[in-house]
């Protein structure tokens, strides 16, 4: 789910938020949000730019047959990262029994583990990427993912089966955070909705899908044949993606041509239009405490990150616990477990089914009106069903395995609580890019890097909390947590553009 954040980079629209007005930001993967002064450049023949509006060297001008196959691999390469989240789920009891472990903690880290590396990696990739383009950073995060994988595969101890698990999701988050930025780099605004259609596929599937066929491998062959097979899916799509691929940031492919050009004319001043105009230290600096200083004083960020993270650790400390549930209340095996995590996968779908027609029909009315503004992201329409919703399917779910009530009924919980989570995400990280501009990609950011923590760490307590108080009062706490955030769409709808236009919550970033 981290993987659909760089996607929404792109659309950074205008609005009246104050305090966003300062200067100049590159989204997470690297595109302007503020571009240059086109007269300064024009007027300077040492600048090197594209050679017309055809050029065939623009990715914007590439045939159609070349996007389309690089987005076909792209699809399938962030299909596997966000896979290996949750593949290894149904295999846990046996790693547990294997490593002679019994703590709780430890079943649910080496799960939750993976999406720690989600939050540190983008920290890494998305500079890099800035610095050295797409394509090689794509290969080189490809080919970590492949040697981390195969190191989770053959670990003989608990403690270096987290370790690579961990090095593992750092590098399978490349996909995840500049995919979005590849698909805005090859097509034009109006012709993105398709492509990105098919990439947010992987990222909303992946860790849904992956129980489902892990369980089954579990029960034929064994945990470490998951790793295995997620290798060897790694290491075939990565390598089509080697041969397939090609660099499309712009700002790299225009470095290349005018380190050509200086090599052809022998002038040393020519320099891309894109060039970058701070050294790379700052690009670091500015990827890593940027996001920060506004997790810490924006309140908007603060309390809708802390909204998103809430429901996002719950959602994961579901993904860790599932199997032991299932298996313990209702004699699941290895393979049916795995089936269990399916209603989650119906509640994401139906949430992205209804969020985008609708939410798109929305936007229109108002810009037809005139008065459009980022808070009707957050139409009492699109976000007050999934958050209600949310609370409701973990209540369901905790009190009908409490009382072993028919498994149909606690998986019908899960999809509700996917329909929460997926709907939450995506009306609060709209919301976010449209409301913070030219600061769009440190909002997302922030929001990115506190969920993934608590995806990472709040399932540490799912399995001694329920052992504590039972499958019912322990889902009912998560409940009633979920159920006290459900205000926080709800108050940025009617008072977020007053605090964005305060002067008293104005923040310099």
């Amino acid at each position: 789910m981290a993987s659909l954040d760089t996607a929404e980079n792109e659309k950074v629209s205008p609005s009246q938020a104050v305090s966003t007005h300062s200067d100049e930001e590159r989204t997470l993967d690297g595109t302007k949000t503020s571009p240059p002064p086109q007269e300064t450049q024009d007027s300077d023949p040492d600048i090197v730019d594209w050679d017309g509006p055809d050029d065939p060297e623009n990715p914007q001008n590439w045939p159609s047959r070349k996007k389309w196959g690089l987005v076909a691999i792209l699809g399938t390469v962030t299909l596997v990262t966000p896979l290996g989240s949750s593949f290894f789920a149904p295999g846990v009891p046996q790693v547990m029994k294997d490593f002679h472990e019994t703590s709780n903690v430890i079943a649910s880290l080496v799960v939750s583990i993976y999406i720690l590396g989600f939050a540190i990696g983008p920290l890494i990739i998305a500079p890099m990427s800035e610095l050295y383009g797409r394509y090689w950073i794509y290969n080189v995060c490809n080919v970590f993912f492949v040697i981390f994988t195969i190191c989770c595969g053959v670990s003989n101890s608990m403690g270096m089966l987290i370790a690579f698990r961990l090095l593992a999701g750092c590098a399978g988050a490349a996909p995840l955070t500049i995919g979005g930025g590849t698909i805005a780099d090859i097509f034009p605004p109006e012709q993105r909705a398709g492509a990105m259609a098919i990439w947010s596929l992987g990222p909303l599937l992946g860790p849904v899908l992956g129980p489902v066929a892990g369980g089954f491998l579990v029960d034929a062959k064994g945990w470490r044949w998951v790793f295995y097979i997620l290798t060897i899916f790694a290491g075939v799509f990565s390598t089509v993606f080697f041969f397939v691929g090609s660099e499309s940031y712009h700002p790299t492919i225009l470095a290349n041509k005018a380190k050509r050009l200086r090599k052809q004319t022998g002038n040393p001043n020519l320099r891309s239009k894109l060039a970058l105009q701070i050294p790379p230290r700052e690009v670091f600096t500015r990827s890593i405490v940027r996001p920060m200083k506004m997790l810490l004083f924006s309140p908007i960020v603060l309390l809708t990150s802390t909204y998103i993270a809430i429901n996002y650790g719950i959602m994961y400390q579901f993904f860790t616990t599932i199997t032991f549930i299932f298996e313990g209340q209702y004699g699941f095996s290895s393979g049916m477990v795995g089936l269990a995590y399916l209603g989650m996968g119906v509640g994401l779908i139906a949430g992205m089914a209804f969020l985008g027609p609708t939410s798109d029909r929305i936007v229109k009315k108002h810009q037809a009106q005139g008065d459009m503004t980022p808070e009707h992201r957050l139409d009492l329409v699109l976000s007050v069903p999934g958050a209600i919703l949310m609370p409701i399917g973990i209540f369901i779910y905790g009190w009908t395995t409490q009382y072993k009530v028919h498994w149909i009924v606690p998986i019908i919980g899960t999809a509700f609580v996917g329909y929460g989570n997926l709907t939450g995400l995506m009306t609060i990280q709209t919301y976010l890019i449209d409301a913070f501009t030219i600061h769009a990609a440190s909002a997302v950011a922030a929001n990115t890097v506190l969920r993934s923590v608590f995806g990472a760490f709040l399932p540490l307590s799912g399995l001694a909390l329920f052992e504590a108080l039972g499958l019912g009062w322990g889902n009912s706490l998560l409940g009633f947590i979920a159920l006290a955030m459900v205000p926080v769409p709800v108050a940025f709808r009617f008072y977020g553009e007053r605090i964005r236009t305060s002067r008293r919550f104005e923040t310099r970033f």
